[in-house]
């Protein structure tokens, strides 16, 4: 039904012929040509909405509001489209709370770099791995920033393996770092020229979140028995946090209010946990300089 209504719509106001209705059309979104053809306002026009794509955005939620208008009510009114659950655009980005949440973890990570570079001195021996994870960082949320603005095949792509890149910084053994990274390169070389899997995808990723989970883990166990300090133990509670807030995705629920959902609840978990990281990578780094200045 959602695609025969959609079809019809593209048919009636994105051909160029007259568009059966015209006059009386109050609503700021749609505005017409000469000839009857539909287009996007201008902001959306920038975001590069289309007259289909504004078809299938407005069927998915008509469709959507007769459902939740049934009576008996049904039992599950709001149903996903494409893949996807039919969110309530603003300013014209898709998903406005994944893009506002991916804006804080940005920012966390640009703080966290500000406050690298003001404590910790750049000859630094880790300095160069704790800036590269940085950076990563800043180039993944600015990729899901894009990507939950506008979802389009290019920006998806970009999101999924922008997520995945900070892999080649997590580790300190440039054999280790290697290996990772050509594993990396071998994973985005699957998805992009032999088959864009979904399920190989999140199994990969999960995959390497728990195998990192782990060895933070354990990082933070060693760490904390040696120093007999609360803050060695940081790694191991932020690790807990993430997975606290990793199992969101699980509760895959419609949006709240057409706007909030699981995965934008994801990434509003992982602000807090960013900006202690960059607080333990601090004292963890203070604690070493202290340490050699000590032996000299």
């Amino acid at each position: 039904m959602p695609l025969t209504v959609s079809k019809v719509c593209k048919q009636e106001l994105c051909d160029s012929g007259p568009a059966i209705i015209r006059k009386g059309h109050t609503n700021p979104d749609y505005v017409f040509n000469a000839h009857g053809s539909h287009f996007p306002a201008l902001h959306h026009r920038l975001l590069l909405w289309t007259c289909p794509a504004e078809c299938d955005y407005t069927c998915q939620h008509i469709i959507t509001q007769r459902r939740l208008d049934r009576d008996p009510p049904m039992l599950e009114p709001i149903v996903q489209y494409h893949g996807k659950w039919p969110f309530h655009r603003f300013l014209g980005m898709q998903e406005p709370f994944s893009v506002l949440f991916s804006l804080f973890n940005y920012l966390a990570h640009r703080n966290g770099l500000k406050r690298l570079a003001d404590k910790v001195p750049a000859s630094y021996s880790l300095m160069p791995y704790y800036q590269m994870f940085g950076y990563f960082g800043l180039a993944s949320w600015i990729f899901s920033m894009i990507f939950h603005t506008r979802d389009f095949n290019l920006t998806e792509k970009l999101d999924y393996f922008a997520a995945g890149a900070p892999c080649c910084t997590q580790s300190l053994l440039r054999i280790w770092t290697a290996t990772c990274c050509i594993l990396y390169l071998a994973h985005v070389s699957y998805l992009t020229l032999w088959s864009w899997d979904y399920t190989y995808n999140m199994a990969a990723n999960v995959a390497v979140g728990v195998v990192q989970n782990l060895l933070w883990s354990w990082f933070s166990v060693t760490r904390y028995r040696r120093l007999q300090k609360t803050w060695a133990a940081w790694p191991g509670l932020i690790v807990a946090w993430i997975i606290m807030a990793m199992s969101l995705e699980l509760f895959d629920f419609p949006p709240w209010g057409g706007m909030v959902d699981a995965h934008s609840l994801w990434h509003l978990g992982t602000v807090i946990p960013t900006v202690w990281w960059y607080s333990f990578l601090i004292r963890d780094a203070q604690e070493d300089l202290a340490g050699e200045r000590l032996k000299q």
